[in-house]
């Protein structure tokens, strides 16, 4: 079950670190077009560069999900057990508002001094592959604690019927 959700957490750390190469070739791209001040532009790179981020991002939801849905489910003591679905679903809620947070942090701390935010509404000006990056390094520091503490955990026993 941990190996899952591990698999899961690394996962997600190689759409980002995908997402992060992929933008920085868009930008490469749209900058070598002269696209940079034509946001609505089309920059001249196939939508199939993307592919590699859905399939890992969606890789890493399966293994994840899943993985802590049965965690929660099989590890919390059988009194809780109709519980189990919603602490799962409770870590997802607290994981979406530390996202929004992390989001408005970096949109408020990249746009100080009155320059563009990497979070900009001109994808061509803002840096988003920096973001990506910061994400990357972060779900890859996650991965770290995660395996600490997982290699500490010990597994409820189920006794035999």
């Amino acid at each position: 079950m941990l190996q899952r959700i591990g698999a899961g957490m690394a996962m997600s750390c190689l759409a980002m670190v995908a997402a992060a190469v992929v933008e920085g070739r868009r930008l490469r791209a749209a900058s070598d077009a002269g696209l940079i001040d034509r946001p609505d532009a089309t920059v001249p790179m196939s939508v199939w560069w993307l592919l590699p981020q859905y399939v890992l991002v969606g890789l890493a939801k399966v293994l994840g999900t899943i993985g802590l849905e049965e965690f929660f489910y099989d590890q919390v003591p059988d009194e809780l057990r109709s519980v189990g679905l919603a602490i799962s679903l409770s870590v997802l809620g607290v994981g979406s508002y530390a996202s929004g947070i992390l989001v408005s942090a970096i949109d408020w701390a990249t746009s100080g001094g009155g320059g563009e935010s990497w979070l900009s509404d001109d994808l061509n000006r803002a840096h988003l592959d920096y973001f990506y990056w910061i994400l990357a390094a972060l779900a890859a520091l996650e991965v770290f604690v995660f395996v600490y503490i997982a290699k500490r955990y010990v597994y409820k026993n189920k006794a035999e019927p």
